[in-house]
């Protein structure tokens, strides 16, 4: 027996492929909208996008009456019901489950449906479906967890019936399943979008001491540092004024392809405070400081939002080799003088300020440091140096 003229294995096997391929993006469940581009009998044809057409009842188009609501041009909203030899939707489980039957039915098609949270009881929420009482556990409202129950009462959501009971009579209910459904959906698309050295905006899930995880859309997340969080250090996330919640813009910093990790920055899209550091200090100039740590050869400074001065352990007052650490402290604030200044390799050089030192005593100091230097420069190699040139060579080891 030959083969019809017109028949071509290779070609009908693409078709067949590409049409399963269509029907794999879709999943039972799922809400979609698409076009109506063919009325028939028993159903209708809906165009839903990508070279794909779906097919639904054409009763389900119908009112009470049998008159049909919709026109050939229309678009529709419908869940898709099976997607085995091609894709068929229900726009009846869409709209919503109005009879015990449906909702019966919306439990073995593991189909959404509509239900409105009535009140707050022992363990969950009373969920109404239908014409049918269901039960919501605390766990399965929301992805995150609720801290005021109340803002749920009186919401009408899409929930999955995930125990169906008794006729009817026992009936269990999660939205938290509809979501993590949309969030896998919406997470392949959010991880397209996510390279590094993109800038998302997202919204805080969380805060931990050394950071927040930032939800960037479909559940996916990344971790902001507290060190990348702003110019200032910052012993915990507490302190940057970040909340859950919080609408944030943020920058990508890495990237693990492996693990899924990421790695976001806020700071980098915030203005280097270094770059001012010219313009706004001289040196011979006193500024508020507050020390923000301490190390063997010497204490760092923040004069400003994000920039660290060095007070090198030679220029507090004399003493026993390392005396000075007892002299000051983490947190301490004072008043500090501008000894060097190098913006280019973002170091800064001051000392402690006594207390009770005049304005004239300090110009006078800041005049004889200058005339050190001056020698120093002058200076045959080996000798001693100057002050500046300790604070200097301090700062060249950090």
């Amino acid at each position: 027996m030959s083969e019809p003229e017109d028949f071509h294995p290779e070609e009908d096997f693409a078709a067949l492929f590409e049409a399963s391929q269509r029907a794999s993006r879709f999943t039972k469940g799922q809400s979609i909208e698409g076009t109506i581009v063919g009325i028939g009998d028993e159903v209708a044809l809906v165009d839903i996008g990508g070279k794909s057409e779906a097919v639904v009842p054409a009763a389900e188009l119908k009112d009470d009456e049998g008159t049909l609501e919709v026109a050939v041009g229309d678009r529709i909203t419908a869940v898709v019901i099976n997607t085995v030899g091609g894709i068929t939707l229900s726009r009846k489980l869409a709209r919503k489950a109005s009879t015990d039957k449906e909702v019966a039915e919306a439990f073995h098609a593991r189909l959404p449906v509509e239900g409105t949270v009535q009140g707050v009881i022992k363990g969950g929420y009373e969920v109404k479906v239908a014409r049918s009482r269901a039960f919501c556990p605390f766990s399965q409202i929301d992805v995150i967890r609720t801290e005021n129950p109340e803002v749920h009462v009186g919401q009408a959501y899409a929930f999955r019936i995930t125990e169906y009971r008794e006729e009817g009579r026992s009936i269990v209910v999660s939205r938290r399943a509809i979501l993590e459904e949309e969030q896998a959906a919406q997470a392949e698309e959010v991880r397209k979008t996510i390279v590094v050295g993109a800038v998302l905006t997202g919204r805080v899930a969380s805060v931990r001491d050394f950071g927040a995880f930032v939800d960037l859309g479909g559940g996916v997340q990344g971790l902001l540092h507290v060190s990348e969080m702003g110019w200032s250090r910052i012993a915990d996330a507490s302190q940057a004024g970040i909340k859950a919640g919080d609408e944030i813009t943020v920058k990508v910093l890495r990237l693990d392809e492996a693990s899924g990790k990421i790695s976001l920055g806020l700071k980098q899209l915030l203005e280097d405070p270094w770059t001012t550091v010219a313009s706004t200090f001289a040196v011979g100039q006193v500024v508020p400081g507050r020390i923000t740590r301490l190390a063997e050869f010497g204490a760092f400074v923040e004069i400003a939002p994000g920039v660290e001065a060095l007070a090198h352990a030679s220029t507090f007052p004399p003493g026993q080799r390392g005396a000075w650490r007892r002299t000051v402290q983490a947190g301490q604030a004072g008043s500090f003088q501008v000894l060097a200044i190098e913006p280019d390799k973002k170091r800064i050089g001051v000392s402690l300020v006594p207390e009770g030192t005049t304005t004239a005593s300090l110009a006078a100091d800041a005049a004889d440091e200058s005339e050190a230097l001056a020698r120093a420069t002058a200076a045959p190699a080996g000798g001693l140096g100057s002050l500046a040139d300790k604070l200097r060579d301090a700062l060249k080891g950090r």
